[in-house]
């Protein structure tokens, strides 16, 4: 049982964006301390780099995570998030994702990614699918490295990175003229690559958890 409050607020963003980030889970100096997604640590300052390199403001999008508390070692030290945790938090991505209804959903980092599989199956993996364009629950999805110093260093540098969010402004680009059209059936838009998966989004209402469980 998880006694430490989830990072889940106003602070994460506009519940009517039509971009959503979905990060891994709250940093221990980061969101964790200050309760705003991606803020207060390295991770943070990486991640409003690469937002402001696509004139992308915080006011646009909305960001959560794939577990809404801090999962940490008994060191104290920030850990991934075990299956069980992950597998607790998932209906709150569920409906997060439901009422938000974003155009584009943007995943930062492979768990963020797996945890999608959840609510609905993909076959994407981060190192084959980073950076392009698919088709998701009737969604624009584009699966990027996490913004962490740790990954900045080892898999994904600065350059790559900035280059995946371009892609990102792209997929932007592609909801804005989808969101424009009239429907499919009357001869809206396709993407420009393959989608993984067909759906829907579902309608539902989302209540504010208090406490998690991880």
């Amino acid at each position: 049982m998880c006694e430490r409050t989830p990072v889940f607020s106003e602070l994460n963003g506009s519940p009517h964006a039509r971009i959503m980030f979905i990060g891994e889970a709250p940093g221990r100096k980061g969101a964790d301390r200050t309760r705003v997604p991606f803020s207060g640590d390295q991770s943070g300052q990486n991640f409003a780099r690469f937002l402001a390199a696509i004139n992308l403001r915080r006011s646009e999008i909305f960001i959560t995570s794939a577990a809404l508390c801090n999962p940490r070692a008994e060191s104290g030290a920030n850990r991934k998030p075990s299956r069980t945790e992950l597998s607790n938090c998932s209906s709150w991505l569920r409906r997060t994702i439901e009422l938000v209804d974003p155009a584009v959903v943007v995943t930062l980092g492979s768990v963020a990614l797996d945890a999608l599989k959840a609510i609905a199956p993909h076959n994407l993996t981060l190192k084959e699918s980073a950076a392009r364009i698919h088709s998701w629950e009737g969604r624009i999805l584009v699966p990027i490295y996490h913004p962490s110093p740790q990954v900045l260093a080892s898999h994904r540098r600065d350059a790559q990175q900035l280059s995946d969010y371009r892609v990102v402004a792209r997929a932007i680009e592609q909801a804005s003229v989808l969101l424009s059209e009239p429907p499919a059936s009357a001869g809206g838009p396709l993407l420009s690559e393959p989608p993984a998966s067909a759906g829907g989004p579902l309608g539902s209402r989302m209540p504010v958890p208090k406490k998690a469980t991880i």
